[in-house]
């Protein structure tokens, strides 16, 4: 992928004295009194703020923050709360400005914040009308929001049309060269994990994996779903009965190409879901009707951790088993193990991945965490981000 760089255009001397608009993911959860419970995203915005006032622009940040109504700014919308938790991290003021659209006051060395994006009219629906007004605010737009490259919105598309300068941010490029490493020109052997409770939210990325990867492990409700696919019983476990003909061909799609899908051999099961339930491990071909699959078996976590071991490369998208569970965690414990332990590049990405990787603490082990949850299953897919579209075009 082919596109313009902040860093490049800071280290060339571009940028000073100009204005710079940086659409940054700045939303972060809140509680019921609007504090900022967990800051992240902010914290990860800063390099980007910090580089363009480093090279002398003049600074511009929004970002959107929850689900507000276009036109109408409440008070749980502000981006408030984000504006002083910058300032902290800056060491500098930065002013809250409402009302931006139509002209921002802002001098080369400072930083402004402009109010959620997302409650300008024509946002959402990425208005041609709004992103030209937008995109005379500035000579150099930056787009350092991955999680949201999947949007074709007026801030994360339609200003990158009109800009004289479209550009990722350092956020951004890191996900996109990761992602690119992984996915475009892979170490081999490539190996992916998906995990989840429903074939049917990821039947296209197993299928675009499928033709790319050289071992597809798949967990949680979409591992019963190929043990039904492979002749074996599962209980009562979550299932998708109606998807069987899919997942087998992905089976034979990818044997055909001299890839595997690893059906687990072993399992861990329960009479029932709850965290106080006997874990019970049991052959694959021995589960009885009255159980509930909830991870895989020991033997199964040593095949597949043997694969991870000699990988090139590893995506991993979903724990394989109810890990919050302990008992039922062994299997997402052994998984992570290995990734961490692996010598080939990794990334990982997804609500439930980060949390695994939380819990078992090995983000220092993992190549590239990426945080961009929709924007990250897209490209998984095989998606066009049409944020990352457009900047690719905009450095022809």
């Amino acid at each position: 992928m082919q596109f313009k760089r902040l860093s490049d255009l800071a280290a060339q001397g571009q940028l000073r004295g100009k204005r710079v608009f940086i659409r940054a993911d700045l939303n972060v959860p809140q509680d019921d009194a609007g504090n900022i419970t967990e800051d992240t995203r902010i914290r990860a915005s800063v390099p980007a703020i910090s580089e363009a006032l480093a090279a002398g622009a003049a600074v511009m940040v929004t970002s959107h923050l929850g689900r507000p109504t276009e036109g109408e700014l409440k008070p749980e919308d502000s981006l408030a709360p984000v504006a002083q938790r910058l300032s902290e991290l800056l060491g500098r003021p930065v002013p809250l400005r409402r009302d931006w659209v139509d002209g921002v006051d802002v001098a080369p060395g400072e930083v402004v914040l402009l109010e959620n994006c997302r409650t300008n009219k024509g946002e959402k629906k990425n208005s041609d009308e709004l992103a030209q007004k937008m995109a005379r605010l500035c000579d150099v737009y930056v787009n350092d929001a991955f999680g949201t490259a999947h949007r074709a919105e007026a801030t994360t598309h339609g200003i990158a049309k009109y800009a004289p300068i479209a550009c990722a941010g350092p956020l951004l490029a890191a996900e996109l060269d990761a992602l690119g490493r992984a996915l475009l020109a892979p170490r081999r052997p490539l190996v992916a994990i998906v995990a989840g409770s429903k074939v049917s939210t990821k039947l296209t990325i197993l299928k675009t994996l499928a033709e790319r990867v050289d071992n597809l492990i798949v967990g949680g409700g979409i591992a019963n779903t190929f043990m039904l696919a492979a002749g074996l019983p599962i209980g009562k476990s979550l299932a998708e009965p109606d998807l069987v003909e899919d997942a087998r061909a992905i089976i034979a799609m990818m044997q055909r190409r001299g890839a595997s899908v690893p059906i687990p051999v072993d399992v861990v099961c329960a009479k029932e879901f709850s965290a106080q339930a006997e874990a019970i491990v049991r052959n694959a071909a021995d589960v009885q009707a009255d159980d509930m699959i909830l991870d895989i078996g020991p033997k199964t976590a040593a095949m597949l951790a043997g694969q991870l071991a000699q990988a090139g490369t590893i995506v991993w998208n979903g724990p394989v088993g109810v890990f919050e569970f302990d008992q039922f965690g062994q299997g997402t414990r052994a998984l992570a193990q290995a990734i961490a332990a692996s010598s080939g590049f990794s990334i990982a990405g997804g609500g439930d991945t980060l949390a695994a990787i939380a819990k078992y603490d090995i983000a220092d082990k993992i190549g590239y965490i990426s945080t961009g949850g929709g924007a990250f299953l897209e490209f998984l897919e095989g998606k066009t981000l049409p944020a990352v579209e457009v900047l690719e075009q905009r450095a022809a």
